[in-house]
């Protein structure tokens, strides 16, 4: 197995680790009230966790964000080079950042410290101190209401279907799950974006808000609606971390090559 094989397998446990996370964040809003980011879902598995479970999920997380990074610079997943790809290529540069600060929750579990939180609030106020800070901060709100739409404009389209191998696309469970998960995300998205706006028009980091922030604005029975959307997004990652057409950086040269089937 070469090095493109190994990454290919430890990103479908990306995948799937990402389904995980999105199940249990999904679980405890219904059964339990109780509103978390993925990092707080790293935290919750972890609990219960073996250490060699956590491991896995570490690597698995690592190897994803490093696609989604190699996605982001080297356009892996061919969205092309008009203004949706490019937006497309930055959410994917996002989320690579993302993981591997997921996987860095991860390692701290695995080494019996807490994850600490995702550090919106604090974030928020650094860069609230930085000249121009309230533009910078207002910027970031806009690039996540683009990217909230984005996901709200896969919904609708179920352009996410292309990526999946065609007897799996054809499927009414793998679109419709793959439907509610990004509506649900794209109004997630949407919610972090106003929080944020609202921080950069008030001045005061306090008001912005992360993942888990957002689902505890939501009130009851939205909340709800949006935990099932959720629910059917950690599905569908659980399909594409079997089903996914994947693609990776040949070694060492550059150029991009297909690792899955077509």
């Amino acid at each position: 197995m070469n090095i493109n094989d190994r990454l290919t397998m430890l990103t479908r446990i990306g995948f799937a680790t990402r389904g995980i996370l999105y199940l249990v964040i999904a679980f405890l809003v219904i059964r339990a009230g109780r509103a978390e980011d993925p990092a707080g879902a790293l935290e919750y598995v972890g609990d219960g966790a073996g250490r060699l479970l956590l491991i896995v999920m570490a690597a698995g997380l690592a190897a994803y964000g490093l696609w989604r990074l190699l996605d982001a610079a080297f356009d892996v997943e061919r969205h092309g080079t008009d203004r949706k790809g490019i937006m497309e290529r930055v959410g994917a540069g996002l989320s690579g950042v993302v993981h591997l600060l997921l996987t860095w929750q991860a390692v701290r579990l695995i080494r019996g410290l807490h994850a600490s939180s995702d550090g919106t609030e604090a974030g928020t106020q650094t860069a609230l101190e930085l000249p121009g800070g309230a533009v910078i901060v207002m910027i970031g709100g806009a690039l996540l209401v683009v990217i909230g739409l984005l996901q709200l404009v896969k919904a609708a389209k179920a352009s996410f279907l292309k990526h999946l191998e065609p007897r799996i696309a054809d499927k009414a469970w793998a679109r419709w799950s793959g439907r509610a998960g990004y509506a649900a995300r794209g109004i997630v998205f949407l919610i972090c974006a106003y929080l944020l706006l609202k921080a950069g028009f008030s001045h005061e980091a306090s008001q912005a808000g992360g993942f888990a922030e957002a689902l505890s604005w939501l009130n009851s029975p939205t909340d709800i609606v949006i935990a099932i959307g959720l629910f059917g997004f950690g599905i569908f990652s659980l399909i594409e971390a079997r089903f996914r057409i994947l693609h990776s950086l040949a070694n060492g040269t550059g150029a991009l090559r297909a690792t899955g089937r077509r």
